[in-house]
């Protein structure tokens, strides 16, 4: 490789929205991001249940139901 081409390399603390924090490898040092692997609906499982309260709330709404 070339030197003084490539970016320096960290070790970077990564902190989410939801309070989780863990490390990875990064050109910065510190990284804040929304959704993790902790609370994202994907990971934790809660994806179905997050696309079956769009077409209750949408039931509820067109029967008058609340």
């Amino acid at each position: 490789m070339k030197e003084g081409i490539h970016p320096k390399y960290f070790e970077a603390k990564v902190t989410c929205g939801c309070g989780n924090t863990f490390t990875t490898g990064s050109t910065k040092k510190e990284l804040r991001v929304d959704v993790c692997s902790k609370c994202h609906p994907f990971f934790t499982g809660r994806q179905r249940d997050v696309k079956l309260g769009g077409r209750i709330e949408k039931f509820n709404k067109r029967y008058g139901k609340k």
